[in-house]
């Protein structure tokens, strides 16, 4: 089990932050051993079961923001779609609000929907191109019950929320530019009025200097009404600056996990040492001075025995190969999975 700790510090919700009818205290998001596993067919009739999200436990506080991280197939993006109920879960709990919503059908399931939106990586793909603006927005307030005869005026105040002019509204995707879509989609999202959004390579795909107005603006937004991200990367530049907390994935599990400075500073984990060696140093155009990150990740079919990272590993040895470590209270106050770190005093999970 990755069971990742509630903050000892939740951050303050702003007013109106807080979801109506939630007892005061409850996280805005509360994953505990989260499975999604699937079912393959390879060859001649051969099934296999990829376990894409293997036993995942966090919290996200509400006004936080929690970044996961890793390579590509390591369940990122897996639990994105979990909790939107994309993907259903084959075992485990997800509360949102303090409220279980695994298992929701029908009336509940999109009563949970209003609660959790998604802003995906690719605006055009997930915009559709035959509806101009005012529509797009306009399913979000039809969703919360807004007359029609207010979808205009809302939808330009919701434009202007995301610094985007009223005169769009008539416009279609194909009319706009990557940037502006993508603020569309966060303006779509918002019209629900969530408590969370589920942020999946939401600026991925955008140009650096459009990406830091994304960046910017979701910081604003999160500043002004208290809602919570759980913010999907790679980049971890991007969750350095946006993050409050990080959790770093490999092949379905948790392996790192602490506040956002404790984690860039003090990385325990080699995965996540190697991952930070990865991103060049601004100034020097450089890599980091740690081990680069070897290898391919491997089959999540068929994962290797002890740590799944063992094999890419430098510091890998016998108990590596054949034990699974937990994950665990480590000296720098990160939790992570990795036999040589030194734990905390009686450092537990």
């Amino acid at each position: 089990m990755s069971q990742v700790p509630t903050p000892q510090q939740a951050p303050t919700t702003p007013p109106g932050g807080a979801p109506a009818g939630a007892p005061a205290g409850v996280h805005a998001v509360e994953v505990t051993d989260l499975a999604v596993h699937f079912r393959v067919r390879r060859g001649l009739g051969s099934v296999h079961t990829v376990r894409a999200v293997d036993g995942v436990s966090f919290t996200v506080g509400r006004g936080e923001t929690l970044g996961i991280a890793g390579e590509s197939g390591s369940g990122k993006s897996t639990i994105a779609r979990a909790l939107v109920q994309i993907h259903r879960p084959t075992a485990g709990s997800m509360r949102v609000g303090g409220r279980e919503a695994v298992g929701l059908r029908g009336s509940a399931l999109r009563a949970y929907r209003r609660r959790m939106q998604m802003v995906y990586q690719d605006p055009y793909d997930s915009l559709d191109p035959r509806m101009n603006v005012l529509r797009t927005i306009g399913e979000g307030l039809s969703v919360r019950g807004v007359a029609r005869a207010e979808h205009r005026r809302q939808a330009a105040e919701l434009l202007e929320r995301v610094r985007l002019p009223e005169t769009l509204l008539t416009r279609y995707p194909g009319q706009l530019s990557g940037g502006q879509r993508q603020r569309v989609s966060i303006a779509r999202a918002l019209a629900v009025q969530p408590e969370v959004i589920v942020c999946d390579e939401a600026v991925a795909a955008l140009d650096v200097s459009i990406r830091a107005q994304i960046l910017n603006l979701l910081k604003d937004i999160q500043q002004d009404s208290g809602i919570s991200y759980l913010f999907i990367s790679h980049d971890l530049s991007t969750l350095r600056f946006l993050a409050d907390r990080v959790a770093i994935m490999y092949l379905g599990r948790i392996v790192e996990h602490g506040t956002a400075t404790t984690v860039f500073a003090e990385p325990q984990h080699p995965y996540t040492q190697a991952l930070i060696a990865a991103v060049p140093e601004v100034r020097t155009a450089r890599v980091g001075s740690r081990p680069m990150l070897a290898g391919e990740p491997p089959d999540p079919a068929s994962p290797p025995s002890g740590c799944a990272f063992h094999p890419r590993c430098p510091r890998a040895t016998d108990v590596c190969r054949t034990t699974a470590p937990a994950l665990r209270r480590k000296a720098s106050g990160s939790l992570a999975a990795c036999h040589h770190a030194a734990d905390a005093p009686g450092g537990t999970a």
